[in-house]
């Protein structure tokens, strides 16, 4: 039966290789072709929009990394079902479940591919993409948009109106200290600028307002280097900052983060389920595919595409879904990371159920 294993294997990862490769330039294509005029008008260097398409390339597949595999299987299958090779394999004597052996064993390969995508290349990538975009492609509306209003412990509050990641800069900063819900001093700076030589932040145009019970004292510089209360990742945009960390550093951030009581506790740990329900996707997937596809149908391959693409369609609409109420919402993250999973994973079990008779 290896023969039979390594046959079903090697179509099975093929075939996922060449969905990848035939989807992603077109999304690369669709996405360039939209975005060109921006590029063009902010003269960005050549090298700098190759990075950012390897950055989109990435993300763009970890995002959809389920779903090419999901019509990749039901492709080959429905090629195998009906060119009758699985008629042939099953009147052998092979059971159902042992012909669906190489497929989780290819659902294995992938899931480790989709987790060291998850854990480490996408956060990288997502930090690259989201900063060429804030930088190049967002536009004054956007950027102006990008306020960083944060209480950092329980006397600190800060503000800045954008940050850009890449240069760590940011623009319009403050800082208000109280004790005893009165405001004792204020920190303001046109610019802040984190220097990583020597982890201090440079200041320009600063300014310290002193707060006293009769006179105010007033200290104010061209540029000062200083050290504060919080991180560099306080400054980052709150729409992306969870997709640019890694598994580890997303942890720490997300227990900071809940002892600060931030308000989009919910959308990071969304992220971080996220990190290990698509790898279980692909697997559920894999076992809609197989049984959809495995039997021979009037229609031919069309059908099966067919009804995969809606199966693919409504899963990611669930996803979506979930996720945009555990992200403004009081709604559970893990159970709007896990909820398409479960569902789909029932139908799954349905599916296969009926395939094997």
């Amino acid at each position: 039966m290896k023969i039979l294993d390594w046959y079903i294997l090697k179509r099975y990862l093929l075939t996922f290789a060449v969905m990848l490769l035939l989807f992603i330039p077109i999304g690369i294509t669709v996405h360039l072709a939209e975005k060109i005029g921006k590029i063009l008008e902010n003269n960005v260097p050549f090298g700098e929009v190759m990075q950012y398409l390897l950055d989109f390339t990435i993300y763009f597949a970890h995002l959809l990394f389920p779903l090419f595999l999901f019509l990749s299987v039901i492709w080959f299958t429905s090629k195998l079902a009906n060119n009758t090779e699985i008629v042939a394999f099953l009147s052998s004597g092979v059971s159902f479940s042992r012909f669906l052996r190489p497929y989780l064993i290819g659902a294995v390969i992938v899931a480790i591919i989709s987790i060291v995508l998850g854990l480490y290349l996408a956060p990288n990538a997502s930090k690259g993409f989201n900063n060429f975009k804030y930088k190049y492609l967002s536009g004054k509306k956007t950027t102006n948009s990008n306020n960083v209003l944060k209480q950092i412990n329980d006397n600190d509050i800060i503000y800045v109106t954008s940050f850009d990641t890449k240069n760590k800069t940011g623009v319009n900063f403050t800082l208000e200290h109280f004790e005893n819900n009165k405001m004792e001093y204020k920190i303001s700076a046109s610019n802040i600028r984190f220097k990583d030589k020597d982890s201090v932040f440079r200041l320009t145009n600063y300014s310290k307002r002193i707060i006293g019970e009769n006179n105010d004292i007033l200290d104010t510089q061209r540029r000062k280097d200083t050290i504060f209360s919080f991180d560099l990742e306080d400054l980052t945009p709150e729409d992306y900052i969870a997709e640019t960390l890694r598994y580890n550093e997303l942890v720490n951030f997300i227990d900071r983060e809940e002892k600060r009581g931030s308000k989009f506790i919910g959308r990071y740990k969304l992220a971080k389920y996220q990190k290990w329900s698509l790898p279980v996707s692909v697997f559920i997937l894999t076992i809609i595919a197989v049984a959809v596809s495995s039997r021979k149908r009037r229609g031919g391959m069309g059908v099966n595409l067919a009804f995969g693409i809606c199966i693919a369609m409504i899963f990611v609409f669930f996803d979506k879904i979930f996720g945009t109420l555990a992200s403004q919402s009081n709604f559970s993250p893990l159970l709007a990371v896990w909820f398409p999973n479960i569902i789909f994973g029932i139908l799954a079990i349905i599916l296969l159920r009926n395939a094997k008779r």
